[in-house]
């Protein structure tokens, strides 16, 4: 994708110039909030929605006035789509039908793809009578047979119940990973972004903020946006301000509290070292607030929530909360916010006492409050 664009006829512009790469073979998921673009994108790519502007190559060969159909694209809806008058077998040989392949390909094709999908028992059976999980793997099944160049997915799991969407998830990404198919795939769920991209792609209002690996989502985020959006429970970001630099280390202020800052974790955010005096947000996840640290911080504990495999602390802590909008950077009028630390279930914390969490300071990160941009290396 090369500035692609696209404008409605009422000026709203939902992309307004998106460049993205998908390598062979990747499996690549688009991710961000309700309207923030992805589907539309993922509609210009299977030939279902025009593009206003900009290039789509695939196999470097530009695509923008190709059909669907000439795309060699197959794609799996959040419906499924499927045929309620034919049975899962019928339904998995439609397209294979319609380009009048030998019917005893068609036979073994069918035979072949059911086995892997686990489809085999149901094959006589109409969608009516499975399951959201077996409809789903149905839908998949088309798409495979077609043995195309992409698969698309738009939100494939969002009908299914909580334990199967995880149970499905898994399925597909290991089918994906056997069959090496190059896969876009949208969702609006952080956890299932990270658990089944390669690489995942963050969109907001129609704009790339970041496409990189899970692990480099999470550990490096590019932007507020992105440190906020990935992750749950979400990072803690609150205002803070950079004190002093010298060559030994940089310190920091939150909450009148002091933040020294040295070693590798002083190197990592060493552009810090050129905005002393200056207001910044200062993120940290809340499994960093309690474990391995070299610093500490007073918080006033308000509710624990215990999970079974953990706790999860919500705490006060008297300095502003800062987030991304729309808008831009919103630092918070009140002189105090929440903050939650992950903590393990052996942990002994109670509301209404004030604690001191140990703060990882390596696993720090830093944002400036006006553009939002992490703050890392000089």
């Amino acid at each position: 994708m090369v500035n692609l664009q696209k404008r409605y006829a009422n000026g709203f512009e939902a992309v307004p110039g998106l460049d993205l790469q998908i390598n062979d073979g990747e499996f690549l998921v688009l991710v961000g909030p309700s309207g923030c673009g992805k589907s539309t994108v993922l509609r210009m790519v299977a030939g279902l929605e025009d593009i206003s502007g900009g290039d789509l190559l695939i196999d470097d060969v530009r695509v923008n006035a190709m059909g669907p159909q000439q795309r060699d694209i197959a794609m799996v809806f959040q419906s499924y789509a499927l045929y309620p008058n034919m049975t899962v077998g019928e339904n998995i040989a439609f397209a294979m039908k319609l380009r009048k392949t030998d019917k005893a390909e068609i036979k073994a094709k069918v035979a072949e793809v059911a086995e892997l999908l686990e489809l085999t028992p149901v094959l006589d059976r109409k969608p009516g009578q499975l399951s959201g999980g077996q409809r789903q793997r149905v839908a998949m099944g088309r798409a495979i047979v077609r043995q195309p160049k992409l698969f698309l997915m738009d939100e494939p799991l969002s009908n299914l119940d909580a334990k199967l969407r995880v149970q499905t998830r898994a399925e597909i990404s290991k089918l994906q990973r056997r069959l090496g198919v190059t896969t876009v795939y949208v969702t609006h769920d952080q956890v299932e972004a990270m658990t089944m991209g390669d690489r995942v792609a963050v969109l907001r209002r129609g704009e790339l903020m970041q496409v990189a690996t899970p692990e480099m989502l999470y550990s490096d985020p590019a932007n507020l946006f992105v440190a906020q959006f990935i992750g749950s429970p979400s990072m803690n970001v609150v205002r803070g301000s950079v004190a002093s630099a010298d060559p030994s280390g940089i310190t920091l202020d939150i909450a009148g509290q002091t933040l020294r800052l040295t070693g590798d974790a002083a190197g990592r955010l060493s552009g810090l070292a050129a905005r002393v005096g200056e207001d910044i947000a200062v993120g940290i996840r809340p499994e960093a607030l309690e474990g391995d640290g070299d610093a500490s911080i007073d918080v006033l504990v308000d509710l624990v929530e215990m999970l079974g495999s953990g706790k999860l602390a919500h705490c006060t802590i008297e300095a502003p909360s800062v987030r991304s909008t729309d808008t831009g950077v919103e630092i918070s009028e009140r002189n105090e916010s929440t903050v939650i630390a992950s903590l393990d279930p052996r942990h002994t914390v109670r509301a209404g006492e004030r604690v001191s969490f140990t703060l990882d300071t390596h696993r720090l990160h830093a944002f400036d409050v006006t553009t939002g941009a992490a703050i890392g290396r000089s």
